[in-house]
């Protein structure tokens, strides 16, 4: 950095905001890809909000009452890192040099966990503007169940910038109808309102007025004409701030490309760098050096590292009164701490429902409730519902209040007909920390929220999918809600565990893992019908069920043949077997809850499992084929569903696509033939 240039005519702020745009100019260029004109139109609304507004500590960003603040338009990353530099963050100048590179901590788009400040993953469009509602639904909570008079130890807001490409995807609809039904007085959103898209002008598709949209959805709404004028930027987030019923839009009238005197204005200046020659005059026409690249004034940086002295001081205030606050309320303060760190008690589990055969058939979407319930007990950062189908999905919490407008200590969210937001919004108050958030919907559905569920694989956030109705078993409402390409499609995400369990005693235990698990998300996959109890192996059924798949009835000899199922075709493959053995037929039965964890367990496990010697195999799922000729082989038979389902009653549905013992006996015995006639 150096200070070549006197700027005592050049304001100081505006130096700030400058540098800014021209670092994030520059970063765009020598990575020869990238957006600049959102960073150079929202250069002076970054540098009020981390200089004058922000609750913040760059040098411990991790600060648990801090301000959240999400960039949902993530392609303006540089926007991000820009401010982030020079405020003080822990990146250099060599970082925004390293945009876009290999292992860089600036990549295209923010991620969690590769660069200090950013509180979230986004780039799809409308998921941080999710995550942001979120991260204040937890903020709300975690204050009306901690604060105390005198002791307000969750304080904060959570801002978000958003663009048009946000406002126009439907998920930005559904998470803003939420918020604003919730009243969620802490979330600022600031709104780049510069009607430019990649194909033009927005005009072209959004005509639509979104003050007062955003008005019926009860959100404040405020304007700032001009989005380079710094007063009247703060004076609409400190406003934004006092409205505490409601939570508020600040529409920003904004400039794409801002200073840039070909591109300003247009969608060249979207998606691409600006070029050597219009940043050459772009420099000129902000009155800045055209030499060096990457020029930082000395009294830029000083400017805007005035806010680590601030931050600091507020996090001492907030320690100070973290600790008087322990002394008043010690168990208070513990169960605070259990919560923020996720913390397991020993006896978490001590409640769960025991199963066993013999006990009436039950579907796996009930025993999940109840074992739900018996968890949450114990577990109390527990949190979540459903997208308007608790009854059916049983995760309503029987002793907890709803997480309303005015009970915002409640625990049961209703989330409504939003499955893409439900999705989106619990990434949002996981990473807020202090909570464990929990959502269902049928597992057809799960295709509104895929995108969601990508972002938390990607970010490896331990969010807990209740996913019910799982196969053409839901009979009469008929294919469109048969789910059967779903499990395929979710097995495809990668870092997602998926588990199906075959009754009530492995969805125990399903939940258990689940619980355990703190590195990526997990979809429980659960029945409508109801589901005989089975016998199980003589062993802790917990460490087989971590392996992903065990032998759950074998035979005394060495077998002829391994079936392979998930969870309500496993009883229909016991039945087989015991078929099978009548016509002394050595079967072994495999339950196989989860692909993903057998992958990960040891070779010599899998061995045993699944013999290579073994080639007569059939695996039976309710699902697509796709995927299961790893565990059949060229040799073996798959029992799925490769087309639609049909409207009629589950177990007609189940019969007519050959999901029954009879079937598989059948095909068994045609295996085993043709296996005899190739040795």
């Amino acid at each position: 950095m150096n200070d070549n240039i006197s700027q005592s005519s050049v304001n100081t702020d505006m130096l700030c905001v400058n540098t800014i745009r021209t670092l994030s100019i520059d970063a765009i260029q020598k990575a020869n890809s990238g957006h600049p004109g959102a960073p150079m139109g929202l250069a002076p609304a970054a540098y009020v909000l981390w200089t004058q507004i922000l609750k913040h500590n760059p040098k411990n960003p991790g600060w648990l009452d801090r301000d959240r603040v999400v960039l949902s338009g993530g392609h303006a990353s540089m926007l991000l890192y820009s401010i982030l530099f020079l405020t003080g963050y822990d990146l250099t100048l060599d970082d925004i040099k390293n945009f876009r590179q290999w292992e860089s901590k600036t990549p295209g788009h923010p991620e969690l966990g590769v660069t200090n400040g950013v509180e979230t993953t986004t780039g799809p469009l409308g998921q941080g503007f999710a995550n942001a509602v979120g991260m204040a639904m937890a903020e709300r909570h975690l204050a009306a169940k901690f604060n105390k008079p005198e002791y307000d130890i969750v304080d904060h807001y959570t801002y978000l910038f958003c663009g048009d490409g946000d406002m126009m995807e439907g998920i930005t609809s559904e998470a803003a109808s939420l918020a604003g039904h919730l009243g969620l007085g802490r979330l600022i959103c600031i709104y780049d309102d510069n009607s430019i898209s990649i194909e033009g002008n927005t005009d072209i598709t959004f005509t639509e007025n979104v003050e007062e949209r955003f008005n019926a959805y009860n959100w404040h709404v405020v304007t700032v004409s001009d989005g380079n004028d710094l007063n009247e930027i703060k004076n609409a987030l400190v406003k934004s701030q006092q409205e505490s019923e409601k939570p508020s839009l600040v529409i920003l009238k904004t400039h794409i490309a801002y200073g840039s005197p070909n591109k300003q204005d247009t969608s060249d200046a979207h998606g691409a760098p600006l070029g050597e020659e219009e940043i050459r005059l772009t420099k000129k026409n902000l009155n800045w050096p055209e030499e060096p690249d990457f020029y930082v004034p000395d009294e830029a940086v000083t400017q805007c590292n005035k806010c680590i002295e601030k931050g600091i001081a507020s996090e001492d205030l907030w320690q100070n009164l973290f600790l008087n606050y322990t002394k008043a309320n010690p168990e208070l303060a513990e169960q605070w701490v259990d919560e923020i760190s996720g913390f397991l008690k020993k006896g978490w589990d001590s409640d769960i429902p025991e199963f066993s055969p013999g006990d009436a058939p039950v579907a796996t979407r009930a025993a999940s409730g109840k074992v739900l319930n018996a968890i949450a007990g114990k577990i109390t950062s527990l949190m979540g519902g459903s997208a308007d189908l608790a009854p059916s999905n049983k995760t309503i919490l029987d002793n907890s209040p709803e997480f309303q407008k005015g009970s915002y200590e409640g625990r049961n969210i209703r989330f409504g007909v939003r499955e893409h937001a439900m999705g989106a919004i619990m990434s949002g108050m996981y990473l807020h920390h202090g909570i464990r958030p929990f959502g269902g919907t049928f597992l057809v559905f799960s295709d509104y929220m895929r995108s969601s569920i990508r972002a938390a694989a990607l970010m490896g956030l331990p969010l807990i999918y209740v996913f019910t109705h799982d196969s053409i078993a839901v009979g009469e409402d008929g294919p469109t809600h048969q789910p059967v390409e779903h499990l395929a499609a979710l097995r495809a995400i990668p870092n997602l565990l998926v588990i199906r369990p075959a009754d009530a005693e492995e969805t125990a235990i399903a939940w258990k893992i689940a619980i355990k698990t703190s590195d990526r998300p997990i979809a429980l996959i659960l029945s409508r019908q109801k589901l005989p109890v089975l016998k199980k192996p003589d062993t802790d059924l917990y460490a087989l069920m971590t392996n992903g798949a065990y032998i759950i009835s074998d035979c005394k000899e060495k077998p002829e043949l391994i079936l392979i199922a998930t969870g309500s075709e496993v009883h229909i493959c016991i039945e087989a077997q015991e078929n099978l053995s009548k016509k002394n037929i050595s079967v072994r039965v495999v339950s196989m809850p989860s692909w993903e964890t057998f992958e990960e367990t040891s070779k010599g496990y899998r061995e045993r499992v699944l013999p290579s010697d073994v080639t007569a195999r059939i695996a039976v799922e309710a699902g697509i084929s796709m995927g299961w000729d790893k565990y059949t082989g060229t040799s073996g038979i798959i029992i799925g569903v490769d087309r639609f389902g049909a409207s009629a009653p589950g177990q007609t549905v189940l019969d007519n696509f050959g999901f029954t013992s009879e079937n598989i006996v059948s095909k068994a015995m045609t295996l085993l033939e043709s296996h005899k006639k190739t040795i």
